[in-house]
C-alpha cells in the first residue's frame, strides 16, 4: 500500500525508507510474538514505518528566478529495526537511527580571534579579534572561554562582552579583556569562541592554547 501511494501521491515521492529487514510488525496477540490467532486471523503487515526527507532550499537571484542550493544537511540511515520484546500492543515498535552531517554555511570564519600573551588566573587576560566589514556585529555579542571537548554553546567556562569589555580598537582589530578571577586555576587546553547574537551561532573559534 505504501509503495503504491508513493508512486501515486506527489508529496510522498521524495520520502525515503530503509530496507525492511525485520518481520511484519502487525498484528500480534498481546504479550506475545504470535501473529493474530483471533477469528479474523489478520495477515501480518509492515504497518509501522519510518520515512524521511530533507527539505530543498532555494535562493532568489537578482533576476527574481529561484535556483536550488546544495542542501546544508545530509542524512543517512544507520539502523532500522523492530523491537519484538514489547508486547503491550498488537504492534511492535520500530526505531531508526540516523547520521546527520551539517555542512558549514560559510567556508571562512566570520571572526578571527586569538588569546594574547600568557593566560593565567593570576591576572586579567587579553583577547584580540577581527571581523569582516560585512559582519553584522551586535552589542550583545560575546567571546567565551571553552574547554577543548565542549559540546554546546552554553558550556563556556566564562565569557566577555565584546563591547562592554573592549579596551582597544583600531582599523584592523579590537582587544577585549577577560577577568583573571574567572580563569580556571586547574589550567589545561582551551578555546575561545565568538558568539554572534544576530546570527545566533558561534562564528569564530581560536586555535587551542594553554592556561
Amino acid at each position: 500500500q505504501l509503495n503504491m501511494a508513493k508512486k501515486k501521491e506527489a508529496f510522498l515521492k521524495e520520502f525515503k525508507e530503509g530496507p525492511l529487514l525485520f518481520k511484519p510488525t502487525y498484528k500480534f496477540d498481546l504479550y506475545s510474538e504470535v501473529y493474530d490467532t483471533s477469528e479474523k486471523k489478520r495477515k501480518p503487515a509492515w504497518t509501522d514505518r519510518i520515512l524521511w526527507k530533507v527539505k530543498n532550499t532555494c535562493e532568489a537571484s537578482k533576476e527574481g528566478e529561484f535556483h536550488e542550493e546544495e542542501n546544508p544537511v545530509s542524512i543517512s540511515l544507520t539502523n532500522y529495526l523492530s523491537h519484538m520484546s514489547y508486547g503491550i500492543s498488537d504492534h511492535k515498535p520500530v526505531t531508526g537511527t540516523f547520521k546527520l552531517e551539517m555542512k558549514p554555511l560559510v567556508s571562512d570564519p566570520l571572526v578571527m580571534l586569538s588569546a594574547e600573551g600568557e593566560w593565567s588566573a593570576e591576572h586579567d587576560v587579553l583577547i584580540r579579534y577581527s571581523a569582516g566589514p560585512e559582519f553584522p556585529s551586535s552589542a550583545w555579542d560575546w567571546i567565551g572561554l571553552f574547554q577543548m571537548n565542549f559540546r554546546h554553546v552554553k558550556d563556556y567556562v566564562t565569557y566577555a562582552w565584546v563591547e562592554d569589555d573592549e579596551i582597544a580598537s583600531n582599523r584592523d582589530s579590537k582587544q577585549v579583556y577577560m577577568s583573571g578571577s574567572e580563569i580556571p586555576r586547574v589550567g589545561g587546553e582551551f578555546l575561545l569562541c565568538y558568539y554572534s547574537n544576530n546570527l545566533q551561532s558561534i562564528v569564530g573559534i581560536s586555535e587551542p592554547f594553554q592556561v
